[in-house]
């Protein structure tokens, strides 16, 4: 099976991409937002040529790596937008792999045809209604987001939500702004993710910003309280 995806890199292995599983992650190229913090800025831009790899050789891959990994993980750029992205799910779940997805949730409608082919799914939330252009640099994608959560809310396929964190872009009772409303529509598990600067889209992000040791402390035991599970990912 040949999917019409544009890869822009492999990892052969991680442990931190699909909770409690050995997986691979396939990266795609194109994103619609501007995070002013990310920091994978070469795979924005979309392209009309041929990624690094082909999907044939990621499957050449999968099945030598068939015995060690339990997994494949696409992510991004925003994977969902990739027109080939459930034939290649498809052909990961018939060489017995378990499919997981990264997203920021842009579209509902991408993601509605993707479920019932995915194990597990990250959803980034980026920040609470009020911010997220800001953070993001797109207009309205908010409303996108929370389509996309009550899509998964309805699925039953296992999920977190996450967000990655600027404390110049969104103070520690914005953050618990969005905890609460993520709390309050059923979300059980849920991630914060620290940007410690490097190669920001932003350059003004580069240096990282920190909160002081009793804010964090503090925010960490609220955040435990409201979630199953909560993970602080520095």
């Amino acid at each position: 099976m040949t999917a019409a995806l544009q890869i822009s890199g492999l990892t052969p292995l991680t442990t931190i991409d699909y909770p409690d599983h050995l997986a691979c992650v396939v990266y795609t190229q194109g994103c619609p937002l501007r995070c002013a913090y990310c920091q994978n800025s070469h795979l924005i831009p979309f392209r009309e040529e041929p990624g690094q790899l082909s999907w044939s050789r990621v499957v050449s891959f999968m099945e030598q790596r068939k015995e060690m990994l339990e997994a494949v993980v696409f992510s991004g750029g925003e994977p969902t937008l990739q027109s080939g992205l459930r034939e290649a799910m498809l052909s990961a779940i018939e060489l017995g792999y378990k499919v997981g997805l990264h997203t920021a949730g842009v579209s509902a409608s991408s993601l509605s045809k993707l479920l019932g082919l995915t194990d597990w799914i990250g959803l980034d939330v980026k920040a609470p209604d009020d911010l997220y252009q800001t953070v993001t640099g797109r207009a309205n994608q908010h409303i996108q987001n929370q389509r996309c959560l009550d899509l998964l809310l309805d699925s039953g396929t296992n999920f977190e939500c996450r967000t990655t964190v600027d404390w110049r872009l969104m103070q520690p009772e914005d953050l618990l702004r969005l905890a609460e409303q993520l709390m309050t529509r059923g979300v059980r598990r849920y991630a914060l993710q620290i940007n410690h600067g490097g190669q920001c889209l932003d350059p003004n992000l580069c240096e990282p910003a920190v909160i002081s040791t009793s804010e964090k402390v503090q925010l960490k035991a609220v955040l435990n309280t409201m979630f199953p599970r909560f993970e602080w990912r520095e």
